[in-house]
């Protein structure tokens, strides 16, 4: 599957938005890519999933236990992802502000962990989720994600001194701001949050579908 068909996947399931949003990284942009309607229908998730699955396989990397997603964005990607690859999926989530493992989900020392998000913008939640499975002795391998909009690898400098790839199936350059850098809040156009953190939720006069 190649970068373009995932793109224009993204706008057929209408799951391009654009207006004005404020990202779960807290930066506000006038694109958001809702993956929520992108892997509503399993057929096109599973299609997704065995892409990067794929795309894992050819790099001829160390083999992967567990697949582990931050929710509640990632919490249908990771499980895909597990499908694909053959894995056991879990997900992390947050328990008084800290990402964490709960609902009985353990995790082996040394085993090899595919850390995987739908959008990579900051990677902070994908970060948080790899720190909670370091520290319960899990192996993280690589980050997987559909779309990185980051213009890099937020994951180069994971704080091991060496690094963790990014896979993603597809980019795009969408502009963000700081808050108080965005050119959208000084018009006075309030910003929607569409995405998955707790007091997200569409407002009226959101963005529309590409």
């Amino acid at each position: 599957m190649t970068p373009e068909e995932v793109l224009g996947l993204f706008r057929a399931s209408g799951a391009l938005l654009e207006g004005h949003f404020e990202l779960s990284s807290g930066l506000h942009s006038e694109r958001y890519f809702q993956c929520a309607k992108l892997l509503e229908d399993p057929r096109r998730a599973g299609q997704l999933a065995e892409a990067l699955a794929l795309q894992l396989k050819a790099t001829a990397g160390p083999e992967i236990d567990l697949v582990v997603g931050p929710a509640i964005g990632a919490v249908v990607w990771a499980q895909e992802m597990g499908r694909a690859l053959g894995t056991r999926a879990f997900f992390t989530e947050r328990s008084a502000g800290e990402m964490t493992l709960r609902r009985g989900f353990e995790v082996t020392p040394g085993e090899r962990v595919l850390i995987v998000e739908d959008v990579v913008t900051t990677g902070g939640s994908a970060k948080e989720a790899l720190n909670a499975i370091r520290e319960l002795g899990g192996q993280i391998v690589a980050v997987g994600t559909i779309l990185n909009r980051s213009g890099g690898n937020p994951f180069a400098d994971d704080g091991t001194g060496e690094g963790l790839p990014l896979f993603s199936l597809a980019q795009a350059r969408a502009v963000a701001w700081e808050q108080a850098d965005c050119p959208r809040c000084a018009a006075g156009d309030q910003a929607v949050k569409p995405g998955s953190r707790p007091g997200a939720g569409m407002a009226a006069g959101g963005g529309h579908s590409a």
